[in-house]
């Protein structure tokens, strides 16, 4: 059957009137000398019209295989014949139109460009020479000339230089300027000469610039295509830097604004738009070089292109001519060094020992006037091109990993482990292990009840809380001080956004004794009752009300005391809450949730005239209970007091003060309105354009002691003098517009993208902007979704004390900020870039918090270990808290171990206790990164929890953890660094004590555990990621290092256990925000003083992982389009928890045979905690029962279908599951 088939299509090409005709050109070529001309004409003539008229024709003629390009290329060779030449130009023409460019790069490869140039070079020699014949010539040669992204012929511009044909075309269009069908191809070629830098000079030179503006000039219905061409060849030519400053000498920045204007203005019906945005291409051009862009200030270029841009807005077609204008603008905008008397951090720390090397050493180095200076470079290469786009196109510079970044010395990629440190200086790492030589015979182990949750501290202590009014201070006679509900017009005159006297701590003396603080707190808080542990473990019920001056009501909400020396009562409120009220009690597994009184006693708009009855002496106390295990906002107090910061905090951020529940309704990532970008940017222009529509005052400024609070009503305040606070300084710009300034991380003059700052004394029914300007990232989750978080008071008082997300029209994008190339570390001057969103806020003079994620403080984080080691139940749970070492400024960086206790004191049991594998887990070495701080907290929480599963993997494993290995840089409020000015995630591979002692310390507990012979099986430390979605781990292995290298992994002879993909596996199965492809294991070069490369490829741990978690949301999964949440977080670190029980089975299948079913449950008990709301300031995931998972009565399907999945019966057969993703 295929012999037939192959014998009918030769025939079918034997027969093809193309192929004869191609066979006989051939043989004219080969009888040259004897046959006439007029049968060359006669073959060409015909063949031409077969390609004129049928496809077929032209596809034989280039297809595979075939000779005819190679025929007629030799015809054209050949002949000297003038018809002839032109007909087999006009064949070629008619090949290379129409295929795109595979058709021209096929009469490249054949010889083609040189073919056409020696044609050309001999043509022009003629005087004069054959108009037709050069117009088909250059006409062909425009066609296979590189164009755009498509390179036909990468050496054409060297090529037409060589031949001279440079000068043949230039000089054709100037002595045939009226001639416009053979300038037109001229043209065309000589745009395709000038993508060669050396040929756009040399044209230059001999007056090509000069030329282009006699041919193109004011509106005209006339020889638009002419006009459109010369357009695109005197942009490629004003590319060249010689030729834009040509262009600048002769005065045409100007006249390319006045033709600009022109045809704007004539243009009417918007019918010649490409020429409009073909001088905007030309001015582009010529303002890449400084004396262009001074050019175009002159002339007045940014008015004239905004007044433009604005016309063109209503018509949604002219968008490139928007964004073409918009980009000349930004780029013109006069770059400016930021406002700031110096760009390194407000806050100095002398540091023990000053680096030989490095981005520190080199700041210490600098002069102190380098960072004031803006680059005066001649060029802006580093512009890029970030017109509108309304698809969502991240720039995800992970996914595509750059080749000269991948590790490929085999030796290097190779673990081997390498202690660094004598076995005698690993020995002071003995202490924190005294689990292996534990025998437990002092303990009590027989009992297995687990012990009831109780705090060490008061539970449910007062928490004062003022009202969105303002405090006035408490009388003497009172016993508890409170905050007075206002009348409205007192607000005007005080400053009413000041914390409560006892939320202001008092600077830290280390020489003086602080018990005289304590006592007077305790004395301050002895009124007030405690709540009954019954009461706090009945989390499914809230209930607010007030109380009278002689009677308390006690519920499982919030307990309200009111002390008035007048006759006056709060007004009684008997109206349900609203906003909970849709709720029902579908958020709650228990009976319905009652959320209301609460609400009058705060100053709404809708209740101002019942808070303006109350007298001045009347003081509202609001009382938290101690709603979740975790947080005790006293407690916090007095941890908050024995933290060291740089700036001495005195304050206390409200949000970590009342803590954060997870809100009852889901957020969705925010859809970007189109155009909101450069809507911004036409803003920011404006202020260079109407300057003197600008307030320009600054308001906030730590550079500046004496900056006074504004005392305007309309006017934001604004502080961010708290733990993790970071904000530097405030500019208001217009009168509901601010620019916002965030501090460098300390020790350093870069790292600016985490804030967390304080705003009050807001209007309803007003959008206020916020611009933080001095952003460094090129992009942000903030152009694809992602909002910031806001905090309010008001709706805390009002029961809802959570983060949200808010803000319209957000985006992120490049501002006229800039900084010098020497204080970027000796890069080109970098511009800054800025962070906008609009918020109207919900309620008048009330005190909101902004932050880049849901904060979480060192202090929170103590708080937590000191409630979970006074929960927990010693007879199950081994738990201890060391100090692992100190930090720079003197905070305790802890180390906790948990694991479950033995059965007895048994030899038996206490071996297997000692014989546990380790696990080691680390998060936070980045400030900015508090998503890692709510994974972990998610992990921890569920190692204490008395779930069977849990008590499962206690059993299984001794986890390691290192919660926060920079405290310091969380404290200070920086975003990537500790005190030193480092990164302390690129210093594992030579940490120095002096300066980085968590890391030098915690890799010495590595190191130790590799000396004992007892390394973790699995080492992870906790991430944030700012630029991707979803939640993913980053590996190592040889093999996928070699496969993006042009390296053959297979002549490595590597051979490599392929199980570290086995616990990304299990958790794309059973985490519904993980995702499997978003994985990479390939080692970097770039990433080698990285935790997790350095514990692979130095201590040995085969699965050493970074796991990733977005800031932004998730776009696959249950919660694709969501935006992540801290209960997605800390459920993230819940099923880690559940992977590596999983993983226990697949490693361990004798020892430890766990029931599937078992962990199916689990499973579903997590997933379900994700739609259940426990009402308390943090999601838990502890306790016998709910609220740990709070079963849901509709069950919850196991993603990923672990049911279904057959249990292979070996180790080899699990783990081969893993290796076909």
């Amino acid at each position: 059957m295929n012999k037939v088939k192959t014998t009918s299509e030769k025939s079918l090409a034997s027969n093809s009137r193309i192929v004869v005709l191609l066979t006989q050109l051939e043989k004219i070529n080969s009888e040259s000398l004897l046959v006439e001309a007029d049968t060359a004409r006669y073959v060409t003539s015909k063949i031409l019209h077969l390609a004129q008229s049928q496809e077929k024709t032209r596809k034989e003629m280039t297809a595979k295989g075939s000779t005819g390009v190679e025929v007629i290329l030799s015809t054209l060779e050949n002949t000297r014949d003038l018809q002839t030449t032109l007909n087999i130009l006009s064949i070629l023409i008619e090949l290379v139109s129409v295929g795109g460019g595979r058709r021209a790069c096929i009469l490249v490869s054949k010889g083609g460009t040189q073919i056409l140039l020696q044609l050309l070079l001999g043509a022009s020699k003629d005087s004069p020479p054959n108009e037709e014949l050069m117009v088909q010539l250059h006409s062909l040669l425009a066609k296979i000339g590189p164009k755009g992204n498509h390179s036909r012929d990468k050496k054409f511009g060297v090529k037409a230089r060589i031949n001279g044909a440079l000068n043949i075309s230039l000089n054709l269009v100037k002595q045939n300027l009226q001639n416009h069908r053979l300038i037109l191809p001229c043209l065309q070629v000589l745009r395709v000469y000038s993508t060669n830098s050396v040929n756009a000079v040399s044209l230059g030179k001999n007056g090509v610039v000069e030329l282009m503006f006699k041919i193109i000039g004011p509106f005209s219905k006339k020889n638009t295509g002419l006009m459109k061409v010369a357009l695109d060849t005197l942009a490629a030519l004003l590319k060249s830097k010689t030729n834009a400053r040509r262009a600048v000498d002769r005065g045409y920045v100007q006249v390319l604004l006045t033709i600009y204007v022109d045809w704007h203005r004539h243009d009417s019906r918007h019918r010649h738009m490409l020429i409009r945005k073909g001088i905007l291409q030309c001015i582009k051009s010529v303002t890449n070089i400084k004396l262009g862009r001074k050019a175009f200030i002159d002339a007045n270029g940014m008015k004239i292109l905004y007044n433009t841009s604005q016309d063109c807005l209503a018509v949604r077609t002219l968008d490139p001519l928007v964004n073409t204008s918009s980009l000349i603008m930004r780029k013109c905008f006069p770059k400016n060094r930021l406002p700031l008397p110096t760009i390194k951090s407000a806050f100095h720390f002398q540091l023990p020992v000053i680096p030989t090397s490095g981005p520190v050493a080199q700041l210490y180095s600098l002069p102190p006037e380098v960072d004031d200076v803006v680059d005066e470079s001649d060029d802006n290469d580093d512009i890029e091109t970030e017109t509108e786009t309304e698809n969502e196109n991240e720039d995800d510079k992970d996914q595509h990993f750059k080749n000269d970044d991948i590790e490929t010395d085999i030796d290097k990629l190779k673990p081997k482990q390498e202690l660094g440190r004598p076995i005698e200086e690993l020995k002071i790492y003995e202490q924190f292990f005294p689990e292996l030589a534990e025998n437990f015979q002092e303990y009590d182990l027989v009992s297995k009840e687990p012990k009831p949750f109780a705090s060490a501290t008061n539970l449910g202590g007062p928490i004062v809380v003022p009202t969105a009014g303002e405090e006035h201070p408490a009388e003497a006679n009172q016993s508890v001080k409170g905050i007075a509900v206002k009348d409205h017009s007192s607000l005007q005159m005080e400053e009413y956004n000041k914390r409560p006297s006892f939320l202001d701590l008092p600077k830290k003396d280390h020489n003086k004794d602080s018990l005289q603080l304590q006592n007077d707190q305790k004395k301050l808080l002895s009124s007030c009752q405690c709540l009954s542990q019954e009461i706090v473990k009945g989390l499914d019920r809230i209930t607010l009300q007030n109380t009278s001056k002689s009677e308390q009501y006690y519920s499982t909400g919030c307990l309200i005391k009111k002390e008035s020396k007048t006759s006056l009562t709060t007004p009684a409120c008997n109206k349900p809450c609203q906003h909970v009220s849709s709720c029902g009690s579908g958020l709650f597994e228990g009976p319905s949730v009652q959320l209301g009184k609460l609400c009058c006693t705060g100053v709404d708009p809708d209740e101002e005239e019942d808070s303006s009855s109350h007298s001045s002496g009347e003081q509202v106390l609001l009382e938290v209970p101690d709603m979740l295990p975790l947080h005790n906002p006293d407690l916090y107090i007095e941890i908050v007091k024995n933290t060291k910061s740089v700036p001495e905090y005195s304050e206390v951020a409200y949000p970590d003060y009342f803590g954060h529940i997870p809100p009852p309704f889901k957020e969705p990532i925010l859809e970007r309105p189109y155009g909101v970008q450069r809507t911004k940017i036409a803003q920011d222009i404006e202020r260079l354009i109407h300057q003197n529509d600008i307030v320009d005052r600054v308001i906030y400024d730590l550079d500046n002691s004496s900056c006074s609070v504004p005392e305007e009503g309309d006017i934001l305040k604004f502080n961010s003098k708290f733990e993790s606070g970071n904000l530097r300084k405030v500019i208001q710009i217009r009168k509901n517009e601010y620019d916002l300034i965030l501090n460098s991380d300390i020790n350093s003059n870069h790292y600016h993208q985490w804030f967390y700052f304080e705003v009050s004394g807001m209007k309803t029914g007003i959008g206020y902007r916020f611009n933080i300007i001095n952003c460094e990232k090129s992009n942000s989750q903030f152009n694809y979704g992602m909002q910031p978080l806001m905090y309010s008071v008001q709706e805390a008082l009002n029961a809802r004390p959570w983060w949200g997300r808010v803000g319209t029209d957000i985006c992120y994008y490049k501002n006229h900020f800039s900084r010098s190339s020497i204080a970027a570390g000796g890069q080109k001057g970098k511009s800054y870039y800025t962070i906008t969103f609009t918020v109207s806020f919900p309620h008048k003079d009330d005190v909101c918090y902004f932050a880049y994620h849901y904060p979480y403080t060192y202090s929170t984080l103590k708080m937590h270990l000191q409630k979970l080691e006074s929960m927990h139940n010693p007879q199950q749970i081994y738990f201890r808290e060391d100090v692992l070492c100190e930090t720079l400024a003197g905070n305790s960086c802890p180390l906790v171990t948990i694991t479950a206790m033995p059965e007895s004191n048994y030899y038996e049991h206490v071996c297997q206790f000692r014989n546990r594998p380790y696990v080691f887990l680390s998060a936070r070495v980045h400030p900015g990164e508090t998503n890692a701080s709510w994974v972990m907290k998610g992990t921890l929480e569920y190692l204490m929890s008395s779930s069977p599963a849990a008590q499962s993997l206690r059993e299984s494993y001794i986890f390691k953890i290192v919660p926060m290995l920079n405290p310091d840089g969380v404290i200070n409020g920086n975003h990537r660094c500790s005190l030193s000015g480092e990164d302390l995630n690129r210093q594992w591979q030579n940490p120095n004590l002096d300066l980085h002692p968590t890391i030098y310390h915690a890799k010495g507990l590595l190191q130790y555990m590799a000396t004992i012979k007892r390394l973790p099986l699995v080492f992870c430390d906790y991430h944030g990621h700012s630029r991707k979605k979803n939640v993913f781990m980053y590996g190592c292995s040889i093999k996928e290092t070699m496969w993006h290298t042009d390296v053959s992994a297979a002549s490595c002879d590597v051979i490599e256990d392929l199980g570290y993909r086995a616990l990304p596996k299990i958790l794309s199965q059973t985490a519904p925000a993980f995702c499997m492809s978003s994985c990479s294991f390939v080692v970097e070069k770039s990433k080698e003083s990285t935790a997790r490369v350095v514990v692979w490829r130095e201590i040995g741990v085969q699965r050493s992982y970074t796991m990733e978690s977005t800031l932004c949301g998730c776009d696959q999964g249950k919660y694709k389009g969501l935006q992540i949440g801290t209960r997605e977080l800390e459920e993230m670190g819940a099923k880690f928890c559940v992977g590596l029980l999983r993983l226990k089975r697949l490693t361990s299948p004798l020892e430890h045979n766990l029931p599937s079913s078992l962990l199916d449950i689990e499973n579903e008990l997590i997933e379900s905690s994700c739609k259940v709301t426990s009402f308390s300031p943090h999601s838990s995931l502890m306790g016998k029962c709910p609220p740990t998972f709070g079963i849901c009565r509709q069950s919850s399907a196991v993603s990923g279908g672990c049911k279904s999945d057959p249990c292979p019966s070996t180790q080899a057969d699990r783990l081969s599951v893993f290796n076909k993703c």
